[in-house]
């Protein structure tokens, strides 16, 4: 009758020698990539949290439970009390990620973030050993760290806050090909195309009119004058007008030493007198005769 008194005050002992840590474990709150899956999430790894604590030999657990079983947990008092992965559903917690405390101290250098239910062929094997398993149900799941030597359970961290992990899509839900579209959006569609090309050609005609008008009328101003184009033409240089009657002089530009036509000046003083009378040819003088006599 005294031996279960005997086992109650041992249990009683080594949980009054079990150091409750201040300690919370949470999601990592960095952006992540799958930081929360349908059957996994990260945690931040409890670096520094043990140290004091942890003998060489010891090891840290991560017990994982329902959020509405955390407080019917109780911590194993040997490594064979502790409950598989494959009980989760039956006892509604489990153990993994069975570590080293030395990965955990403050200068061993080790990963940032863990990864709960991130071994899939743990649901394949028929052993009771713990391991990390995909996570059934979406949860929520709330966890702790439990440092356990050879005598039993040395520390403990608080209870994680819950973790709700996300939901899949039933298969039922998932629309495997889109519903084709009726005859009538087809056509309202087909009238919307046509208008807008038709506006597209419009306004692409406009502006190469525009382009077209501006290259060949030039703005030189208001009200200034515009040709389509301008052919330049070639104007001789104006010949030397010939001098008016009454003057012998050679015109401007042309030496003595050139060749000259019959100077107008001198045929018009050949014809005409000094007095402006004009004369005929020369005449002959008739042969004078002795009878001729002079009053």
């Amino acid at each position: 009758m005294e031996l279960p008194w005997v086992l109650l005050a041992l249990a009683g002992t080594a949980a009054a020698d079990l150091a409750r840590l201040p300690y919370v474990p949470q999601v990592p709150p960095m952006a992540l990539l799958g930081k929360v899956t349908a059957t996994t999430f990260a945690l931040e790894r409890p670096r520094c949290v043990f140290d004091g604590h942890a003998d060489a030999s010891d090891a840290v657990w991560l017990a994982v439970a329902f959020a509405n079983a955390s407080a019917a947990f109780r911590n194993p008092q040997c490594r064979a009390e502790v409950p598989p992965y494959q009980q989760l559903l039956a006892a509604r917690s489990y153990m993994t990620l069975e570590t080293a405390a030395a990965a955990y101290s403050c200068s061993a250098p080790s990963p940032a973030v863990l990864r709960v239910g991130g071994d899939t062929a743990c649901r394949d094997q028929g052993r009771q050993d713990p391991c990390n398993g995909p996570l059934p149900s979406p949860g929520p799941y709330r966890v702790k760290f439990l440092l356990m030597g050879c005598r039993g359970p040395k520390a403990e961290t608080r209870w994680s806050e819950p973790i709700l992990l996300r939901t899949a899509l039933s298969p039922s839900t998932i629309e495997a090909a889109p519903a084709r579209p009726g005859s009538a959006l087809v056509v309202i569609a087909s009238i919307l195309a046509s208008l807008g090309a038709a506006l597209a050609a419009a306004v692409l005609g406009a502006l190469g009119a525009k382009v077209r008008g501006s290259l060949c009328h030039p703005g030189l101003g208001s009200g200034a004058f515009t040709r389509r184009s301008y052919r330049t033409h070639h104007i001789p240089p104006a010949r030397p007008q010939p001098p008016p009657p009454g003057c012998g002089c050679s015109p401007p530009g042309l030496g003595p030493s050139a060749p000259q036509p019959p100077a107008p000046c001198q045929r018009t003083v050949e014809q005409f007198g000094l007095d402006g009378t004009m004369k005929g040819p020369p005449r002959s003088s008739p042969p004078a005769t002795g009878g001729d006599t002079f009053n």
